[in-house]
């Protein structure tokens, strides 16, 4: 079989030494005897894995110890209500970038009051607004730092004068992050930092046991740290692939060497599509993604598209058909997309060229 060269927005293309280590421990778990689909959480050897997975979380992103590493179930979707029963007292704030960020702000809105503090919709989500003015009454600010489906992303951590929350399923693990600017950074590991079946959630201890309401015991994100993320059964097997592959994010030598091989896939694939006439960016330049590279054909080529994604995946490309609120295509380059993969995408834009010219 050719190579394939994967793009999908999610869940996410995993490390093979990631994907190796596993089928490893699908056969037997760490000498047990047992797979990992099977084994006990209630074991010493399952208690290792939890320990070092949330060990390598905060080695990775440096985070301090005033914060605390939990994992969950539930998708980051489910985390848009656990976000406002933990944080909304009296009135918070959303600053609406993409579907993800609109679908938070309506949840919230369900257990109290909370708006939009900006918005781009007006434009199709294609730019991240700026020049906002954030109240000082607030409860918190929620954003969402990077937005899949129109490429856009907020690359620095702001200086927030209330508690920032942060959405980071698809840029988590991407650059280094200053986690005490933070509240809240929580998220799916399906885009970066494992498969589909657990989130994580960065907490800053003491902003807990702030609102007055009643919290049920399995949405109080205080349950999940006091129990080291073992109040119920956590998923097993979505935390052991995440281990592996924040391993493999360290053997690379950590966020840091990530984020450089990440910027240089990214400016490789923008270049390509500035210079290309078949093509042309979607998302405004001071605010396109590092993780989503979204483009449609230039104008006058527009009946091209179709032809376009049967010639792409004819040179094995895989997942680059866009979102359908937005259309053309849609590169997702996370972490474990390569340089090379980026490289066999740009030839492929070169070679639809050259067969139109």
């Amino acid at each position: 079989m050719s190579k394939v060269h994967v793009f999908n927005a999610g869940p996410c293309l995993l490390p093979q030494q990631a994907i190796d280590s596993t089928i490893e421990a699908l056969k037997d778990f760490k000498g047990t005897g047992i797979s990992v689909l099977s084994i006990s959480h209630r074991t010493k050897e399952w208690d290792q894995t939890m320990d070092e997975c949330r060990a390598l979380w905060k080695e990775l992103l440096h985070i301090p110890d005033t914060h605390e590493v939990v994992f969950l179930g539930g998708g980051a979707s489910l985390q848009f209500l656990y976000v406002a029963m933990n944080y909304l007292e009296k009135k918070a704030a959303y600053l609406d970038t993409g579907v993800w960020a609109h679908k938070a702000l309506v949840e919230a809105q369900g257990i109290g009051e909370a708006y939009a503090i900006a918005c781009s919709k007006d434009r199709n989500y294609c730019y991240i607004p700026k020049g906002f003015e954030i109240p000082s009454d607030l409860d918190y600010l929620h954003i969402t730092t990077n937005n899949t489906i129109y490429g856009t992303e907020i690359r620095t951590d702001m200086d927030c004068p209330v508690p920032l929350i942060a959405d980071m399923s698809s840029d988590i693990m991407s650059r280094p992050v200053d986690v005490s600017k933070y509240d809240l950074i929580y998220g799916g590991a399906q885009k970066n930092v494992g498969p589909a079946g657990v989130i994580f959630a960065i907490i800053r201890k003491d902003s807990l046991g702030r609102v007055s309401r009643h919290i049920p015991t399995m949405l109080n994100y205080k349950t999940h740290i006091d129990k080291l993320s073992m109040f119920n059964t956590p998923p097993v097997f979505a935390i052991y692939v995440m281990t592996e592959t924040l391993r493999w994010i360290k053997d690379m030598g950590g966020v840091e060497k990530i984020c450089e091989i990440n910027e240089k896939k990214a400016l490789t694939l923008y270049n390509e599509i500035d210079r290309n006439s078949m093509f042309i960016g979607t998302a405004d330049k001071c605010d396109r993604s590092r993780m989503n590279v979204c483009f449609v054909m230039a104008p006058g080529h527009e009946d091209l598209q179709d032809e376009f994604l049967a010639f792409a995946k004819g040179e094995g490309m895989v997942g680059i058909k866009g979102h359908r609120s937005v259309g053309g295509f849609r590169a997702s380059i996370y972490n474990a997309c390569t340089q090379e993969d980026v490289e066999a995408l740009v030839k492929c834009m070169q070679e639809f060229e050259n067969m139109h010219k």
